[in-house]
C-alpha cells in the first residue's frame, strides 16, 4: 500500500524515456537478436537505469513485445473502406514491420524458447499476432456485411491464408518478392466471393 501511494504521489512517467527505451529495445533486437540482447544493453542505449526499465516492464519478454506492439500501432495503416486495398495495406505493413526488426528470427526464438520461457510466445501472440489478425478479420467482416464475401465464409481461416504466404516465402528463400500481398489477397477474395458472382 505504501509503495502504491508513493508511486502515485511521485512524478508521472516520462514519455520521452518510454520512447527511448522502446526504441533501444527494437534496435538491439534487430542488431543482436532476442537471446543476445540484455536489459543492461537497453538501459545503456536509452541512457536510463535498469531500475527505470523494471518500473515499466517486468521482464525482457515484456519489454520486447511491448516495443513490437508500439511499433505496430504506430505504423498500422488507416482503413479506406476498399476491401482489397485495405487488406494489401495491412499485409505490406506487416511484412515491413517483421523485416525491420528481424521478426522471423524473433519468432524462431519464441518457438525455440517456448518450453523454457513460455511467456515470451504468449506475449508475442497477445501484443502483435492477435491485433494484426484482428485488423484483417475486421476488414473481412465489413466486406461480408457489404455483401462482398459469402455469409458462411470462415474468416479466421481466411486471415491465416492471407498471412501464410509471407511465412512460406521466407522459408522458401523468396523474401521481398514484389506483389506477394496482392497475390494473396486476390486468391483469398476469389475464394470468399459469393456464389452468384
Amino acid at each position: 500500500m505504501r509503495e502504491t501511494e508513493t508511486r502515485g504521489a511521485g512524478r508521472p512517467r516520462s514519455a520521452e524515456k518510454d520512447a527511448a527505451i522502446l526504441q533501444a529495445a527494437l534496435e538491439l533486437l534487430a542488431s543482436h537478436g532476442y537471446t543476445r540482447m540484455s536489459l543492461s544493453q537497453v538501459a545503456a542505449a536509452a541512457q536510463v537505469s535498469k531500475s527505470t526499465i523494471h518500473l515499466r516492464w517486468k521482464t525482457k519478454a515484456d519489454l520486447v513485445t511491448a516495443a513490437l506492439a508500439a511499433l505496430r500501432m504506430v505504423d498500422a495503416p488507416p482503413t479506406s473502406g476498399d476491401t482489397r486495398t485495405d487488406l494489401i495495406s495491412i499485409l505490406e505493413d506487416f511484412a515491413a514491420t517483421v523485416e525491420r526488426v528481424r521478426g522471423m528470427a524473433l519468432i524462431g526464438t519464441c518457438l525455440a524458447e517456448e518450453a523454457h520461457t513460455p511467456e515470451l510466445l504468449a506475449l508475442l501472440r497477445e501484443r502483435t499476432v492477435t491485433p494484426r489478425r484482428a485488423l484483417l478479420h475486421q476488414v473481412l467482416e465489413e466486406a461480408r456485411e457489404r455483401g462482398g464475401i459469402r455469409s458462411g465464409a470462415d474468416l479466421d481461416a481466411a486471415v491465416s491464408a492471407l498471412l501464410g504466404p509471407f511465412y512460406a516465402d521466407y522459408m522458401a528463400g523468396r523474401t521481398g518478392r514484389s506483389g506477394w500481398a496482392e497475390d494473396a489477397v486476390d486468391l483469398v477474395l476469389t475464394g470468399l466471393a459469393p456464389a452468384d458472382r
